[in-house]
């Protein structure tokens, strides 16, 4: 088992594990034994979403295929089964992954934790390997992000209208509280000349 990585250290030690892998898988592989095609090595996905880690092999014999998943969160294993036989899923992954006899397994409903590197061995009952190496990446959707910009957007917009409103009708008050001042101001100025006029 290998400890869980973390930060850039973490991703070299991947790396390095992932290059392990395959050199040892191709020394091991000997002419007629057993062959894997990775035809898609990295997948880019969205959370919530399936995806299908593809994979072709080709033996003479029986063959088991394993399945493991290498994150910042250690390693996991997902899924192995014999060709034709049992088949046995992880309890993590139990209502999640479907296996295909080309070695392939589909994943659903992926989410952050599933991004990694997902390694795939192929083990022939005379002893020869086989191995390949997918990288996963998942990103978060990002209509939930303008869906948050849309309902920001609305209520601003709302809040607007009604400080445009409830400055409309400050407006309004002021200007008739002026316009009764304006006519009391004349009626008693008014009052006052005929009053002079009358003393005079």
């Amino acid at each position: 088992l290998m400890r869980p990585l973390q930060g850039p250290r973490g991703r070299s030690a991947v790396v390095g594990t992932v290059t392990l892998c395959l050199a040892a898988g191709w020394a091991l592989q000997t002419p007629g034994g057993v062959s894997l095609v990775v035809p898609q090595p990295s997948i880019n996905a969205t959370v919530a979403q399936n995806i299908l880690l593809s994979v072709e092999y080709s033996c003479r014999g029986v063959a088991t295929i394993e399945w493991k998943h290498v994150s910042s969160w250690g390693t996991t294993s997902i899924v192995e089964w014999r060709s034709g036989n049992y088949v046995n899923i992880s309890t993590v992954y139990k209502d999640r992954v479907t296996t295909f006899e080309n070695g392939s397994i589909q994943l659903r409903n992926v989410g952050m934790r599933d991004a990694g590197y997902y390694f795939v061995t192929v083990m022939e009952e005379h002893g020869t390997n086989a191995y390949g190496t997918i990288i996963v990446n998942v990103y978060e959707i990002i209509y939930e992000d303008l869906h948050f910009v849309a309902v920001l957007f609305t209520l601003l917009a709302a809040l607007s209208a009604i400080l445009i409103c409830l400055m409309w009708l400050c407006n309004k008050s002021l200007h008739l509280f002026q316009k009764k001042t304006t006519h009391k101001l004349t009626a008693s100025t008014t009052e006052e000349i005929e009053l002079e006029t009358i003393e005079c």
